[in-house]
């Protein structure tokens, strides 16, 4: 039984998006994908971080190796979540509905999709590997073999947001309809449990401008603003022990 319901066919009222640094497109719609450009924004800011650590992070300094290892692990687990969204509830939604509208230069863009996150994890999971390793016995050829992997990891997933932001998510604002909109966001929510909160709070918030940021504050409620002034210092000095070479 089809779960996915296809946006009508009539004028449908397009929402505000943000446009952040790295983004490649804004996909105009009714589907407000705050969250997902956000979320974009901090892969991009990650990835580039850890590739610029992996190069300059010296063999000698353990503590920045462990807090690394440790970073990481939260990101890919962030990152791995997000791709499962897509994979189970995302683009088998807008499937049906491309299908159904008879596009299939569409179904090759979301299959496209699909095969991109299987490039993209096998390099995350060598750099998580990688800096695994480094926290444990620091040796300088695992430094500049996770150095590569790293910058391999970084452009393959920049790529793969570039396609998904230029043509994937037009396609969401095209087809989807807000039951199923609402679908994909009841299971991201589902990736985050209470005890995660106060490091994906301060996470997201990295780096945005002021206006992004209060962008993200107001669309959450009083509970994060509450989150990032409780643990937002305690994740800075995190980040400057992991990324103090970067």
């Amino acid at each position: 039984m089809s779960t996915a319901t296809a946006v009508p066919a009539v004028a449908v009222p397009t929402v505000g998006q943000l446009e952040l640094p790295g983004q490649t497109h804004v996909a105009e719609g009714p589907h407000d994908l705050s969250g997902m450009y956000m979320a974009h924004h901090a892969f991009r800011r990650d990835v580039a971080d850890f590739a610029a650590a992996a190069r300059w992070t010296p063999l000698f300094d353990a503590a920045a190796w462990r807090a690394l290892d440790a970073r990481w692990q939260r990101f890919a687990t962030v990152l791995h979540h997000h791709h499962t969204t897509e994979d189970t509830t995302l683009w088998p939604q807008l499937l049906e509905c491309v299908d159904a509208a008879g596009d299939r230069s569409a179904r090759e863009t979301l299959e496209a999709m699909a095969a991109e996150h299987q490039r993209v994890d096998p390099l995350l999971q060598a750099c998580g590997e990688g800096f695994a390793a480094m926290a444990q016995d620091p040796f300088a050829a695992t430094a500049e073999q996770l150095a590569q992997t790293t910058r391999a990891a970084r452009e393959a997933l920049l790529a793969h947001l570039r396609h998904e932001e230029t043509e994937a998510l037009p396609l969401l604002q095209r087809h989807l309809s807000a039951e199923g909109w609402e679908r994909v966001e009841a299971a991201a929510a589902t990736g985050i449990a209470p005890r995660d909160l106060p490091f994906f709070v301060p996470w997201a918030a990295k780096g945005l401008d002021p206006a992004s940021r209060e962008h993200l504050l107001a669309a959450s409620g009083r509970v994060m603003r509450v989150l990032l002034w409780a643990f937002g210092s305690h994740f800075e000095r995190g980040e400057a022990v992991a990324f103090r070479y970067v």
